[in-house]
């Protein structure tokens, strides 16, 4: 990767509001941020903090902000919305809350929904088998969502989400929606698959279950960062 001291993320003065004149609000305020690349960071806040906000603008979905962004070495305000749209497809993988599943569509062909926007005509069928075999799911490619457990669902947005073998992935909520063992099971697979395939991990959640296999955490509190440092003593 052609980034800057490894890292993959950088933000410099991030600044996000909403409304006009006297109702505005700043969702983030004045955030400094880096995140190495391998790291499995964990951002912690209380719903409103601004977490889902930082992820919509680092992984590109939200650009009015102001301030510095920088992903894998490059100034994303200088990318047109087709070059970004191209990073945001070959390099980064997304996991939200909500799952986000097509209902119509089977197991195998959510997973495969990414693959819909490449301008290669790749079989990518191989690849998302191999990723529901790893996840425990093989045997439920060609099952709908509706007939899977919670859990099950998560576990098919993750295989979405690692489809393109991207090198970041970013995590909304990732165990919002599960039950305490399904998101248990869920916080253990994100630790094998940090652990296993060296991914650079960014996941934001107001739950401490993901706290604990993280390499470091972050909290945001009314749009403002505070950090532990990186081990060395690196603040972020």
């Amino acid at each position: 990767m052609a980034t800057v001291a490894s890292d993959v993320i950088r933000t410099q003065g991030l600044r996000r509001t909403y409304g006009t004149g006297r109702g505005v609000r700043a969702a983030l305020d004045g955030v400094d941020l880096s995140v190495a690349a391998g790291e499995l960071l964990c951002v912690l806040g209380q719903s409103g903090s601004g977490k889902s906000t930082l992820l919509g603008i680092v992984g590109g979905l939200d650009r009015g902000y102001t301030g510095r962004v920088d992903l894998f070495g490059q100034d994303i305000s200088m990318l047109g919305d087709g070059e970004l749209a191209r990073l945001r497809g070959r390099r980064i993988g997304f996991v939200f809350q909500a799952f986000h599943l097509l209902p119509h569509l089977t197991v195998l062909d959510n997973v495969l929904a990414p693959a819909l926007f490449e301008k290669d005509a790749i079989d990518r069928s191989p690849r998302a088998l191999d990723v529901l075999d790893r996840l425990g799911l093989r045997d439920r490619a060609h099952d709908t969502p509706v007939e899977l457990s919670g859990g099950q669902r998560q576990r098919v947005a993750i295989a979405r989400a690692l489809l393109l073998e991207p090198e970041l992935i970013l995590c909304d909520e990732p165990t919002g929606n599960l039950d305490a063992e399904t998101g248990a099971q869920t916080v253990e697979l994100f630790r094998d698959l940090h652990r296993d395939g060296n991914l650079t991990i960014v996941a934001v959640t107001h739950e401490e279950r993901l706290a604990r296999i993280a390499t470091r955490t972050v909290s945001l509190a009314d749009g403002r960062l505070a950090s532990a440092p990186r081990e060395g003593g690196e603040a972020a």
